[in-house]
C-alpha cells in the first residue's frame, strides 16, 4: 500500500505515519518541519519518503502525488491530517487566523483530494479526513478551526458520494488526543485540562499511537470497505452523535 500522510511529521500524522509503515506501507510524507521529516526518513529508511512544503499550495499537492507513483508505483490512500491555526475569542479573530485555519486545513485537504483522486481511481483507494469535536461542540476561543473542520467534513461527505462510483472511499476521523500541541496546554491549564478529561467516558485523552492512528489505518484497509462518508469518533466517547 501507498499512502500520502500530510502533516505527517509529528502528532497524530506522525503516530498514524509509524503505523501505516509497521503494517507494511510506503508513504510519501508531506510536512513543513524539514528537520523533522529528514529524522523520519532516517528512522524508517526506504518505506518513507519525505516532502518539505506548504500543504495550501496546490503544487505541493501534484508533488506528493508525483512522489508516490514515482517512487511506489501506485497511490493507494490519502490521509489529510495538517492543520494550523490559533486560539482566539470569536470577536477577536483577524482575517488572517481564518486565512491560516483555511488555507492549512480546508484548501489543503481539497487541493490534495483533487491531486490524488485519478491515481486513487485507479486502485479504488481511500482518503481519510480529519474532524473535530471541537467544531462539533462548538468549543470556545476555536471558531476559525472548527469552521474549518466542518467544512473538510462537509466536504468528505460531498466526495464520498460522488467518488463511489469510481471505487474511492472518503471517510473521515474526529478524535480526541494528547498530541504535542495539547500537551503544553495540559501543563499551562492544569484545572481547564482536568474539567476536560473528566468529560471523557474513558477517562483519558487518547494516545495517538494506540487509539488513533489504528482507526485511520482501519479506514485505509479492505477491513473497511463497505464503509464510505462515515465521521468516526475516535474520542472516548465525548461525542455520541454517531
Amino acid at each position: 500500500m501507498s499512502v500520502i500522510v500530510t502533516g505527517g511529521a509529528a502528532g497524530i500524522g506522525g503516530a498514524t505515519l509509524r503505523e501505516l509503515v509497521a503494517r507494511g506501507a510506503r508513504c510519501v510524507v508531506v510536512d513543513l518541519d524539514e528537520e523533522a521529516g529528514a529524522a523520519l526518513a532516517s528512522e524508517l529508511g526506504e518505506s518513507v519518503v519525505f516532502l518539505g512544503g506548504d500543504v495550501s499550495k496546490q503544487e505541493t499537492a501534484a508533488r506528493a502525488v508525483e512522489l508516490a507513483v514515482e517512487s511506489f508505483g501506485t497511490l493507494d490512500g490519502l490521509v489529510n491530517n495538517a492543520h494550523a491555526s490559533r486560539q482566539k475569542p470569536f470577536l477577536e479573530l483577524e482575517e488572517a487566523d481564518w486565512e491560516l485555519s483555511f488555507s492549512t486545513g480546508f484548501t489543503a485537504t481539497r487541493n490534495f483530494m483533487v491531486a490524488a483522486h485519478d491515481e486513487l481511481a485507479k486502485t479504488k483507494g481511500a482518503v481519510v479526513n480529519f474532524g473535530s469535536g471541537a467544531a462539533i461542540s462548538g468549543q470556545p476561543t476555536r471558531a476559525a478551526y472548527a469552521a474549518a473542520k466542518e467544512a473538510i467534513r462537509g466536504l468528505t461527505r460531498v466526495a464520498a458520494n460522488e467518488c463511489a462510483p469510481e471505487g474511492i472511499r472518503v471517510n473521515l476521523v474526529s478524535p480526541v488526543a494528547l498530541t504535542e500541541g495539547v500537551a503544553p496546554w495540559k501543563e499551562n491549564f492544569p484545572e481547564m485540562y482536568e474539567a476536560t478529561r473528566a468529560r471523557i467516558p474513558l477517562g483519558r485523552f487518547g494516545d495517538p499511537q494506540r487509539d488513533v492512528a489504528p482507526v485511520v489505518a482501519f479506514l485505509l484497509s479492505a477491513d473497511s470497505q463497505y464503509m464510505t462518508g462515515q465521521t468516526l469518533m475516535a474520542d472516548g466517547g465525548t461525542q455520541k452523535m454517531y
